[in-house]
């Protein structure tokens, strides 16, 4: 991405509370959410060209008085989490509010796209500010809400929403739900479900992350990131260079992740007879064994774990990889719904170097590019950064319309290991285009 710097005025954060009256109760959370990998934070960022709303409206004014009513129906998510006995999390639903940010920035949407709109967005800690107090898990507000305004008339929407609380699919049928408050409908279409003593992991049905075993004591190196997009016909050639019967059933899932994983691999120079693993995340909200209900919001994600020798992975064909991940997907939809009683679930018995690991998580069908508050569709809208070893899938349209795929990935420094792994991509999308 190209360099860009520009200055962010914000007002003082404050506290939006539920619009009216909400049950003062506490609630509890689930096994899942109170798992140590939920607690942490997610961020997303929304860019919007913006132009006159209704009534010439401020895209902050409009969001802010959306969120308080949004909140009356979400009401948890203006309370506090605490720990209690075997670090079990609950929520006090106290209507303590959520923060919210209001700001304005010296640049144009027009700056933003030719610096590339891609993560990691430039001065993106501007636009989304670390409230001093605000990142904590226990006794902290639980969403971070920043509207900034641009020169030109569009406006960014940043949120940071604790994990603990929610997991991507949660938060956003929350913030589609102020959405549409946002637009004027009188009522929001999904209605939030609690539910939360559904998913008890110690239940023969519910699934717990699959953690493979890496060595200890291995230190992350330094890390340099950049965003890689597909465009719609990249996978498409993709997908024809494929065997039967990938070429006719493999998704772009699938494909998307094959590619990638092979390509890191070569570009890490992972040594033959060591492991690559390859981590996916799977939602099992439609599980029939659950039974969890339209509108729960909570965590609903587990993972599953393909272990594959980096030596066998790159000299094998991308349709080989793909079949790895339909495997790694089915195990993740069917393995992990069994008891776990005895902890979480460790697949396979060989350790690895955890720079080793490449992890995805498909965040393109969950709905944030489809937002719209009053202003039409945002030209981005997805994670704002990644962290090791993490790739998510991010819908967009590219400069001609296309749909196309943006992955922002990490990969250790110094920087050649980026660069080998950005000449990879080009050579096998040179190679998959012969198939076209």
């Amino acid at each position: 991405m190209a360099t860009l710097a520009y200055e962010v005025r914000r007002r003082d954060p404050e506290l939006v509370g539920p619009a009216s009256e909400t049950p003062q109760e506490t609630k509890s959370m689930s096994d899942l959410d109170s798992m140590d990998v939920m607690r942490s934070q997610a961020s997303t960022a929304l860019f919007y060209r913006g132009g006159e709303g209704e009534d010439g409206a401020d895209p902050a004014g409009v969001i802010r008085r959306a969120l308080g009513e949004a909140l009356v129906h979400y009401y948890p998510l203006a309370g506090r989490l605490r720990e209690i006995e075997g670090r079990k999390l609950v929520v006090d639903c106290t209507g303590e509010g959520v923060l919210f940010v209001e700001a304005d920035a010296d640049v144009k949407l027009a700056d933003l796209e030719a610096a590339g709109l891609r993560p990691p967005f430039p001065c993106m800690d501007q636009l989304l500010f670390d409230v001093e107090g605000s990142n904590g898990i226990l006794n902290c507000p639980l969403l971070l809400v920043q509207v900034t305004r641009l020169l030109c008339g569009g406006f960014v929407l940043a949120l940071r929403c604790n994990h603990a609380m929610c997991d991507a699919i949660g938060i956003a049928q929350f913030i589609n739900a102020v959405s549409e408050l946002a637009r004027g409908l009188p009522t929001i279409t999904v209605k939030p479900v609690w539910c939360r003593e559904l998913i008890l992991t110690r239940d023969p049905v519910v699934p717990r992350p699959s953690v493979p075993r890496t060595k200890p004591n291995v230190l992350p190196p330094p890390m340099v990131e950049r965003s890689f997009t597909f465009r719609a016909s990249d996978v498409v050639a993709m997908k024809k260079s494929l065997p039967l019967p990938l070429c006719d059933t493999a998704t772009s899932f699938e494909i998307l992740a094959a590619f990638l994983w092979r390509a890191r691999t070569t570009a890490l120079d992972i040594s033959p007879g060591d492991i690559a693993p390859l981590v996916i995340g799977v939602n099992f909200r439609g599980d029939a064994r659950l039974s969890l209900p339209v509108g729960y919001y909570g965590n609903a994600v587990t993972t599953s774990t393909v272990l594959a020798d980096a030596a066998v992975l790159r000299s094998g064909s991308l349709g080989e990889a793909v079949a790895l991940v339909r495997q790694g997907k089915a195990v993740g939809a069917t393995e992990h719904f069994r008891s776990m009683a005895n902890g979480t679930e460790v697949r396979g018995s060989r350790t690895f170097n955890p720079a080793n690991l490449f992890a995805v998580s498909d965040t393109r069908n969950i709905g944030f590019h489809r937002m719209d508050f009053g202003w039409g569709e945002p030209v981005f809208a997805g994670p704002i950064t990644t962290f090791f070893p993490m790739c998510y899938f991010i819908r967009v349209k590219d400069r001609d319309g296309e749909d196309a795929y943006v992955m922002p990935l990490m990969l250790p420094q110094p920087q050649p290991a980026m660069d080998r792994f950005a000449a990879e991509v080009k050579r096998s999308l040179l190679e998959d285009a012969k198939h076209m």
